[in-house]
């Protein structure tokens, strides 16, 4: 205690800190289940504990914040930072998220990741660029679908365009439709990076999907039909990622094409 009251630096030498992590959430988009709260989120941050245990050997506290205001869920995790060597965020929803997130970084001293943004774009990033191979297709001519426009959806299409798919190619549609330039109450500054014209407003999930290489759903389940399937390009490129059911069921998309 001495010793690291004088070299705070002490502390990874002297305990258990740098191999604990904090995994948290306020329970506000949880899987695909949307803001159930904090105490129906713990089951998914135990979850979240029980894998870096398993695969890498971390130890985890999960943490459940009753707070919703994101300057206020800021201060309470940067209050945590004694305790922790990493924050894992998990299931915040967009696009406080993402102001959480950068607030984060610029406070603390320790790494800070947000799984539903990083994580699902890291792993489709890597599912991509195997399809992409598989399937003969070219990432700069790509046409995509992103069903969701949330934390996950933003950070995979951000990804996936430093991998070579075109903006412009992108179509992202939300609980709301099609996501366009003049949409009534405006649009936040993630979401407006994905806007398509105005004269789009109209366009249904089916049309968006007609000739697409690739549609990943980031939103609900049972959104996508098969007959919505048989309209896409030719070897299409199917991520139906919601939780805890997909947009499309496996066997169905597997009927259709």
């Amino acid at each position: 205690c001495r010793v690291i009251a004088k070299d705070q630096d002490k502390v990874s030498l002297y305990t258990a800190r740098s191999n604990l992590v904090a995994v948290i959430s306020n329970g506000t988009a949880v899987l695909g289940l949307g803001d159930i709260g904090p105490y129906a989120a713990k089951p998914v941050m135990e979850g979240k504990g029980v894998l870096f245990k398993k695969f890498a050997d971390i130890d985890v506290f999960d943490i459940e914040v009753a707070e919703k205001d994101p300057d206020k869920l800021v201060d309470v995790i940067c209050a945590l930072e004694p305790t922790f060597g990493g924050i894992n965020l998990e299931d915040v929803k967009a696009p406080e998220c993402f102001v959480v997130e950068r607030a984060l970084q610029e406070r603390l001293n320790i790494p800070i990741f947000h799984d539903d943004q990083h994580g699902t774009a890291i792993i489709s990033a890597a599912a991509l660029k195997n399809a992409v191979k598989i399937q003969n297709k070219v990432f700069e001519t790509l046409k995509v679908v992103s069903l969701g426009a949330g934390a996950a959806a933003v950070a995979c299409m951000e990804l996936w365009i430093r991998l070579g798919v075109q903006r412009d190619n992108i179509i992202m549609a939300d609980s709301k439709g099609v996501i366009v330039a003049d949409r009534p109450g405006g649009l936040d500054e993630f979401k407006s990076r994905f806007a398509r014209p105005a004269g789009e407003k109209s366009m249904s999930l089916t049309d968006a999907l007609a000739g697409a290489d690739v549609f990943i759903g980031l939103a609900a389940g049972n959104l996508v039909t098969g007959e919505m399937v048989k309209g896409m390009a030719d070897r299409p490129i199917i991520m139906a990622l919601a939780n805890p059911d997909p947009e499309i069921p496996y066997e169905e998309a597997r009927q259709a094409r």
